[in-house]
């Protein structure tokens, strides 16, 4: 790639972008349970972090409640990809609902980590946003030894019972370099402190990330497309805005663009979060092309081929089907 100077109109597309396999299998989730069983199908929350996709759903028979207690007793609710707390599941059994688990298993792996370090007595610090779902069910596996750290401001206010007993874990959809400081800022107050045994920022998020920051310093204006309750979405623009791009929008779809983004610019990237059908993307795409910007570069800075098995309470009743 060339330098921003570049006279002719032109995109660079980021490759990898939108859906990761543990969205897709949640989406998959929805969509096989509607076949299966027919509508409707009460999901708790949003089964992705994402407005067209919900719509989509919607569309086709599911219903969206943000708690348990408002689906109707005996009835099938699948849980989002966030993952939910214990609680969660006890109020569903209590309700007796049939459950579909999507929970993504990278969240999974993080919720064990959680059960087994608290299992040990470890003070656990995960590095997460107050309030977001995913933090919320994690926090919720071991709620008297678990302790919330929002970013670099909120290092100097933890308090832990033994410091030589300390572990941190995180939300996986955080940005890479925050997270980075954060931990090396956690270190300086607590020496011992102990990493998790494998990276909880998901592999999707991280392969999101490297791929803007290629395109971002090559472009002037960089266009994500996410929905504004997705994490990783927003922590792309961050991302954009910290390698390069002069600009950095969150676009829910197509509609979203300003005329007045594009004055002046001659290299836009594109992107999109986790969560993201291609679909917005191309539909992006054409817009930028109504402009003038047709030149299109697909700009892959990793490859993708993980893939996930859809909930086994889905493969169990297939395999009863046959």
């Amino acid at each position: 790639m060339t330098s921003k100077t570049r006279a002719t109109r032109r995109v660079l597309v980021a490759k990898p972008r939108g859906y990761c396999a543990g969205v897709d299998r949640a989406v998959q989730a929805v969509e096989r349970a509607l076949e299966q069983y027919g509508a409707p199908i009460y999901v708790r929350k949003q089964i992705v972090h994402n407005t067209h996709v919900v719509k989509t759903l919607e569309a086709r028979g599911a219903v969206f409640v943000e708690e348990t207690e408002e689906v109707p007793e005996g009835a099938i609710v699948v849980f989002s990809a966030h993952g939910v707390s214990p609680a969660v599941h006890r109020e569903a059994a209590q309700r007796r609902l049939k459950t579909i688990d999507a929970t993504c298993p990278l969240v999974t792996k993080v919720h064990n980590e959680a059960k087994r370090f608290a299992s040990q007595d470890y003070d656990i610090l995960l590095i997460g946003h107050e309030g977001h779902e995913e933090v919320e069910g994690t926090a919720g596996e071991a709620p008297e030894h678990i302790q919330l750290v929002d970013g670099l401001d909120s290092v100097g206010s933890v308090r832990v019972k033994d410091p030589d007993r300390l572990v941190w874990l995180s939300q996986t959809t955080l940005s890479v370099d925050e997270t980075t400081e954060t931990v090396a800022r956690l270190k300086e107050r607590f020496p011992n402190l102990i990493d998790p045994p494998s990276d909880d920022i998901c592999y999707a998020t991280q392969n999101r990330q490297v791929a803007v920051k290629e395109i971002a310093a090559e472009a002037e204006l960089v266009i994500v497309v996410g929905s504004e309750n997705s994490s990783n979405s927003k922590r792309l623009v961050e991302v954009a805005l910290d390698h390069g791009a002069d600009a950095s929008y969150l676009v829910d779809n197509a509609s979203f663009i300003r005329d007045e983004w594009l004055q002046g610019v001659t290299t836009v990237g594109v992107t999109s979060g986790a969560s993201v059908p291609e679909e917005l993307v191309a539909e992006v795409l054409a817009r930028l092309a109504a402009h003038g910007f047709e030149d299109v570069e697909e700009v892959e800075s990793v490859e993708e081929s993980v893939r996930f098995a859809l909930p086994h309470e889905l493969r169990k009743d297939l395999r009863a089907e046959v």
